[in-house]
């Protein structure tokens, strides 16, 4: 199917046809590097809003200088990425402090990295009326910063828009994972993750009716059979396919996933109503919580148990890259609880440049044969 392969085209690198077409018009491009980032204020003014990934980095050895190599693979990846080059076509970067990893990232790209236009929003770590007031002034701040940098003003009309595309996308995306939930589904995890991946690479416009049109010739196809079992994939930062390819070569397919390329981006929606800021504050401070949240575990767990009965699955693996240790105490909370109540949950632990692909098949491939068991 040729248009889904164009979503993996734009996902397995940074640049692509869409990026190079934005540029030779002129137009500007902000990186970011978190669902917490409210894309809708960079897209109203007239920018691409791009999720920074680390997809093509293939050695870390420029970053590991500046960052020890117990610090995130996908963090020393980005930076070494900035490092030489790749994302020269960004106009800005939107940092979040999504954790002390990447964080870190922010200090040294900011000092390193030849950038026009920084800006650093700190999203609380506690959901609560405090916080949602202190993430407010931020993306005010955000918002105004923006405005002074490239000299234009977002007005109101311009937000509501954008909530408009955004909106579509989302629903679009439920409207997939709604064919993910049949019994024999017409696409498979690693194509649905290479769609969620590219929707941060692309125009969104573009992307929806791309996106619109996928989905309609995946309505009336023939679904896959030939799988042995249903599971979901969760954890820490999975922004390219080939994980999810190994497990659904090995017999197993992924219908649903609690990832940040994956539901954590698209569940739910901005309000359309009322001030129009003030909702997409609140969609992005209150929506399904990171790890990095204190005090939502129990949040996180009944998403995850719904998702899992949701599109009935038969086992739930849980993945995250060494050293994250938010997902790393959450993934083995999450087992502890599922497999007491007979989910069968598989923990695995990876670099983002993941090189022993025999191990995690030995792994991926007892947890099938004890599912089949």
């Amino acid at each position: 199917m040729a248009k889904l392969e164009k979503f993996r085209e734009i996902s397995s690198a940074l640049k692509n046809s869409y990026v190079d077409e934005w540029k030779k018009q002129g137009r500007k491009i902000i990186g970011y590097t978190c669902t917490y980032a409210p894309e809708e204020i960079i897209h109203a003014a007239g920018i691409m809003p791009y999720r920074i990934r680390g997809v093509t980095c293939t050695d870390t050895s420029n970053a590991d200088v500046y960052m020890a190599r117990f610090n995130c693979s996908f963090c020393r990846a980005v930076l070494e990425l900035g490092l030489t080059g790749a994302y020269d076509f960004l106009d800005g970067f939107c940092y979040l402090n999504g954790c002390d990893h990447i964080r870190r990232v922010y200090d040294n790209w900011v000092k390193l990295v030849n950038i026009p236009f920084n800006h650093f929003l700190p999203v609380p770590h506690i959901i609560s009326e405090d916080g949602f007031n202190y993430y407010m002034e931020g993306v005010k701040g955000f918002k105004e910063h923006i405005e002074q940098h490239f000299d234009m003003h977002i007005t109101d009309e311009k937000l509501r828009d954008s909530i408009r595309v955004y909106n579509e996308s989302r629903e679009l995306l439920e409207k997939l994972y709604e064919f993910r939930n049949r019994e024999y589904p017409p696409v498979t995890g690693a194509q649905s993750l290479s769609i969620v991946a590219a929707s941060s690479a692309m125009p969104r416009e573009e992307f929806n009716i791309l996106l619109g049109d996928v989905l309609k010739e995946l309505e009336n196809m023939d679904g896959i059979r030939d799988y042995d079992a249903r599971l979901m994939i969760v954890g820490s930062e999975l922004d390219h396919p080939s994980l999810i390819e190994l497990i659904e070569d090995l017999g197993g397919l992924v219908v649903t996933d609690a990832l940040c390329f994956g539901t954590r981006q698209f569940k739910g929606l901005v309000s359309e109503e009322g001030d129009p800021l003030e909702a997409i504050v609140k969609r992005y401070y209150e929506h399904n919580p990171c790890p990095r949240m204190l005090r939502e575990y129990p949040k996180k767990l009944g998403f995850v148990r719904e998702m899992a009965e949701k599109f009935k699955v038969d086992g739930v693996i849980f993945e995250r890259i060494a050293f994250c240790d938010p997902h790393g105490v959450d993934n083995v909370m999450f087992s502890k609880e599922l497999e007491e109540e007979d989910i069968p949950t598989l923990v695995l632990e990876r670099d983002y440049l993941i090189s022993d692909v025999g191990r995690f098949r030995t792994r991926v491939q007892a947890f099938l044969e004890r599912i089949g068991a």
